[in-house]
């Protein structure tokens, strides 16, 4: 709050979350990726007319964000929906402010998981950036900072991480390589070099910034968010799990696993899969050349853009299903208003029939 208000916000908090509890008796759980853990902050939102909600989790890693639309509902936005505003915001004031430029735009980077909407790789496309996709995790978002830290010359480097912010970055962006955003699509965002890590604070500083430009322009975020899709697509993803229990749900899931590298689909819901990557045992590397380590996770790719990604829960006992749907104008056009609104429609149906499909055929495969 301290810092939003020197930001020349006017912050509201829900009063009976400002006391520190650690049952944290207001939510089921303290986790701003689950509805559920805002409800309290849009009651008072609505009470005071607030237009933006935002809230982090109790080590302040994670944040989660709800605007009001044009027709006064709140709305909640997904951590992919998120990270891409920031990303695509982020980029076009550095290119308006000078700090990226025509020439040192190649040193812009924007980091992502293969678990994350392609939209962050669109918006860095757009811009002229790399785009680096990374495992899961924010460690492996932290080895590319550091990678690009040692980028610097020695000798230019010395005491690093005790120089300002303008030094580190007129290093980089001369010498190495520039964190425009870095996220996941869990409600975690790096914007900055000097914090290696999931940074709500960061965040909530940053996505605060990315509703009051909207708000400049006469815009809502949800606006500006349908702004970004007319230029670069309609791009939507749903997150789903089947949870097996036990030790019987265990080897499921591994079966499951097993099953899809071993009988993978020559078709998913009608369109062929024309690549599939196995991270488990295919080589692979980022766009930088650095090998991906191992994990168990595969990616689908299907002939009409569609992408589901399948991933047993490391912490769970769940194995996980990411499905990515997107359409996008023309080349050389854009979307209308209306477009937008339609192919929003049309996505949202294609990755609701994709994961019936998924479903359908995980349960199948569970049961021979």
């Amino acid at each position: 709050m301290p810092l939003l208000q020197r930001l020349g916000l006017e912050v509201t908090a829900v009063p009976e979350q400002l006391v520190p509890d650690s049952r944290f008796p207001t939510v089921k759980s303290p986790n701003p990726e689950y509805a559920e853990a805002l409800t309290m902050a849009l009651l008072l939102a609505d009470r005071i007319g607030a237009d933006l909600v935002m809230a982090t989790d109790p080590d302040d890693d994670r944040m989660g964000v709800a605007v009001r639309g044009r027709e006064g509902r709140m709305q909640l936005l997904t951590g992919n929906q998120i990270g891409s505003m920031l990303a695509f915001y982020r980029a076009q004031r550095m290119f308006e402010l000078g700090i990226l430029t025509e020439a040192n735009k190649s040193r812009g980077v924007i980091i992502k998981t293969y678990v994350t909407t392609d939209l962050q790789k669109a918006v860095a496309e757009h811009f002229g950036l790399r785009c680096v996709e990374t495992l899961t995790g924010f460690k492996y978002n932290a080895a590319k900072l550091r990678q690009y830290e040692e980028g610097i010359p020695a000798g230019l480097r010395a005491d690093y991480p005790h120089l300002g912010e303008d030094k580190t970055r007129s290093l980089r962006l001369e010498h190495s390589s520039f964190l425009v955003m870095g996220g996941e699509e869990s409600y975690g965002y790096t914007l900055a070099d000097f914090a290696r890590d999931k940074d709500a604070n960061a965040a909530v500083a940053a996505f605060s910034e990315v509703v009051a430009y909207a708000r400049s322009r006469g815009m809502t975020a949800v606006e500006y968010l349908d702004e970004i899709f007319a230029v670069l697509g309609v791009h939507l993803e749903r997150g789903e799990s089947l949870v097996f229990e036990g030790a019987e749900g265990a080897a499921t899931i591994a079966k499951l696993a097993s099953s899809y590298a071993q009988n993978p689909p020559a078709e998913m819901d009608g369109s062929a899969v024309v690549k599939m990557e196995n991270f488990a045992v295919d080589v692979v590397h980022d766009v930088e050349g650095e090998r991906i380590p191992s994990e168990a996770m595969i990616i689908f790719t299907m002939a009409d853009g569609r992408r589901c990604a399948v991933r047993p829960s490391g912490t769970e006992p769940k194995i996980k299903y990411y499905i990515f749907g997107v359409e996008k104008p023309a080349a050389g056009t854009k979307f209308s208003v209306e477009g937008v609104a339609a192919g929003r429609v049309r996505v949202q149906a294609s990755i609701d029939h994709l994961w019936d499909w998924l479903h359908a055929d995980a349960l199948r495969r569970a049961a021979v």
